[in-house]
């Protein structure tokens, strides 16, 4: 059982993950240390974090609601994409050795933060596969990052943002639209294996999840009053310092 203030911690970091969904992706850099900070192993926090943050997801779809018919086109095939890599991502993470999560956490989280930091230098170099709205290449690209997302949850929303903000000519605002659609079909897939096979723990998912679900909607809020490159770089900012944590933990 937890006592008061660990439910307060755990409560306090829910509605902040889905804040920062809401805005700009990386919610679970906040759920997923919470929770190891709690003392759960890495597979425990991991699994249960890409539980507890799915309502980030749809409270920050409904905050974007007015940008959703834009990228609607692109919702079926990149949907149908995210689903197949999700079940990937789910299987090798379930299948594999815990030791060997554990020793590759710092490493995927150093490639999620450094992929959003990068984004716009990749995306003048494939000016023109945006130009085409993005093609095989965003085909494949969303592939893998719902593969990464299917295997470790911290970090999604940043890497999809990225791959999409490459490969996709549209504002920050639109592109969060289409990045919590197709965060949620990759939570959504990804929740359903672990819930069988998974190490999740249900209190926590419990106590994120409400408080999750009032941040996603608050941090739609202030992504339309704050810079979108001053939100991509305090996310930046806090993977980096995560990253760091985790080599020397």
């Amino acid at each position: 059982m937890l006592d008061p203030l660990q439910l307060l911690v755990l409560a306090g970091a829910g509605f902040l993950a889905g804040a920062v969904n809401g805005v700009a992706g990386g919610g679970s850099l906040i759920s997923f240390p919470a929770l190891m900070a709690m003392g759960y192993s890495p597979i425990a926090a991991n699994v249960t974090s890409a539980l507890a943050t799915l309502p980030g997801y749809v409270g920050g779809l409904v905050g974007y609601r007015d940008e959703l018919p834009a990228v609607r086109p692109q919702v079926p095939r990149l949907s149908v994409v995210s689903a197949c890599g999700a079940v990937c991502g789910a299987a090798i993470l379930l299948a594999a050795p815990p030791e060997q999560f554990e020793s590759i956490v710092p490493f995927l989280v150093l490639v999620s933060v450094v992929a959003l930091a990068l984004q716009k230098s990749l995306a003048r170099r494939v000016g023109g596969d945006r130009a085409a709205g993005g093609g095989h290449a965003l085909l494949a690209g969303q592939f893998v990052v719902a593969m990464y997302g299917g295997y470790f949850a911290a970090g999604l929303g940043v890497m999809m943002l990225a791959v999409l903000g490459t490969f996709l000519a549209d504002d920050l605002h639109r592109l969060n639209a289409l990045k919590s659609a197709l965060s949620l079909v990759v939570g959504l897939i990804s929740a359903l294996c672990f819930s069988v096979f998974g190490p999740v723990e249900w209190i926590p998912v419990a106590v994120m999840s409400l408080t999750g679900l009032a941040g996603g909607r608050s941090g739609v809020v202030l992504a339309r009053r704050v810079p979108p490159h001053v939100l991509r770089w305090l996310i930046v900012g806090f993977g980096l310092i995560l990253s760091v944590a985790l080599f020397v933990r």
